[in-house]
């Protein structure tokens, strides 16, 4: 269930710092009834973050194959293994 607090509340800011690690959720702030911003732990942006950029990565690898540009993964490993001598 989703955290929302109004915006009054951040002023106890040790209170909302223990809650962004406490819970995994970020923790929407309403102003006046609606919504304003959101905050979570470092932890938690991060691993969003991250997560992002792996979406990214396999839209490109989609859009790649969609376009036929792909390498036969023996010979790639192989040129790699030439390459770097493994």
């Amino acid at each position: 269930m989703p955290q929302i607090i109004p915006i009054k509340d951040l002023k106890n800011t040790s209170k909302i710092s223990e809650l962004c690690h406490k819970i995994d959720d970020p923790i929407y702030i309403t102003k006046n009834g609606y919504g304003d911003m959101v905050i979570m732990s470092v932890e938690s942006y991060e691993q969003i973050i991250c997560q992002l950029k792996f979406y990214k990565e396999l839209e490109i690898s989609e859009q790649q194959i969609r376009e036929g540009r792909t390498k036969n993964a023996r010979n790639s490993l192989g040129s790699m293994k030439e390459r770097y001598e493994l």
